[in-house]
């Protein structure tokens, strides 16, 4: 063969593999909020290993936007999609779509609206058994204070995920002996929403004895308002997630405990199930990852720094 056909034949190699390499798409229904471009770290690097293309969209809390980013993304030929749902409820016509296009998809964070079965995978956290033990640690922190009246600063409650939470917390306040006096849902996860919010919860119950946090910004808001009134410590604040700003309120004391949530990991495992499905391996519907509480006492453990590793990269801060 000559040196022009072996180049040639090269070349052709090259662009076959390349025309072969699978691309997973990771769609976010907001890259505003950190937790999800923590899952899009997950995503990415995961894919990397793997040998996947990646691309990323934004579904900016639309439904309609969503639909768009799907539509989009099959028109680019994706092999596999990776997604955090605007709502549990936006997920059947998207299965539908995807289920004509024998397109895997791997939910992560917030799974499909109850009673759909066409998907490969739902990375979550253990949302119910977290909701429980949550539930039950506030309660305790409560009653240390002197009451047992609770708040929560709630997630949307069309969501699966905060749906699984509210139910664990409920059984743990009826069982443990707490009073949930309030619930308010945020509508942007916005820190300054949650200032709002928990203060307005502590001025309708000045007897409030802890605050139940379902994300990081509930925290950050709820630890801001209770030292602008001189109450750090007096009222109690427990959270799930965790990020660079919730752990360094933990050490300092303003926050009492989170239960940590892997969002990068939740990422890395939802792109392991996609990959598995387009190799035709074993994949697990249902992927409900343990949400371990860590405290001021515990966060400096080995086992509580290397869940941390799986929550935010290194590049958001500090562990």
């Amino acid at each position: 063969m000559t040196a022009a056909a072996l180049i040639g034949s090269a070349l052709a190699s090259q662009a076959s593999l390349a025309q072969a390499k699978q691309t997973v798409a990771y769609i976010a229904p907001s890259l505003d909020i950190s937790y999800w471009q923590w899952v899009a770290y997950g995503v990415k690097q995961r894919a990397k290993e793997l040998g996947m293309n990646y691309v990323e969209f934004t579904s900016e809390n639309s439904p309609a936007k969503q639909m768009d980013n799907v539509h989009t993304a099959l028109t680019r030929g994706v092999s596999a999609i990776v997604m955090g749902p605007v709502s549990s409820t936006s997920t059947p016509p998207i299965l539908r779509v995807l289920k004509e296009k024998s397109v895997p998809i791997a939910f992560a964070g917030i799974g499909p609206q109850a009673g759909q079965t066409d998907f490969t995978s739902a990375v979550t956290a253990n949302n119910y058994e977290t909701g429980k033990a949550q539930g039950s640690y506030v309660c305790k922190l409560a009653k240390a204070r002197g009451g047992n009246k609770v708040a929560m600063l709630a997630l949307p409650l069309d969501r699966e995920n905060a749906q699984k939470y509210m139910k664990g917390a409920q059984e743990s306040f009826k069982t443990d002996g707490c009073d949930l006096v309030q619930v308010l849902q945020t509508h942007g996860l916005t820190v300054n929403e949650a200032i709002s919010q928990a203060n307005d919860v502590l001025t309708a119950h000045p007897d409030l004895k802890a605050i139940y946090g379902m994300y990081d910004e509930a925290a950050i808001g709820a630890a801001k308002a209770l030292q602008t009134r001189g109450l750090t410590g007096k009222v109690a604040i427990v959270t799930a997630d965790g990020s660079p700003t919730t752990i360094h309120l933990l050490r300092e004391g303003a926050i009492q405990g989170i239960f940590l949530q892997e969002a990068v990991g939740q990422g890395i495992d939802a792109t392991t199930q996609v990959f598995n499905a387009l190799s035709h391996k074993p994949t697990t519907q249902e992927l409900a990852l343990k949400e371990p509480l860590v405290t001021h006492d515990t966060i400096d453990q080995p086992e509580a720094q290397t869940k941390l590793k799986r929550v935010y990269p290194p590049s958001a801060g500090n562990y």
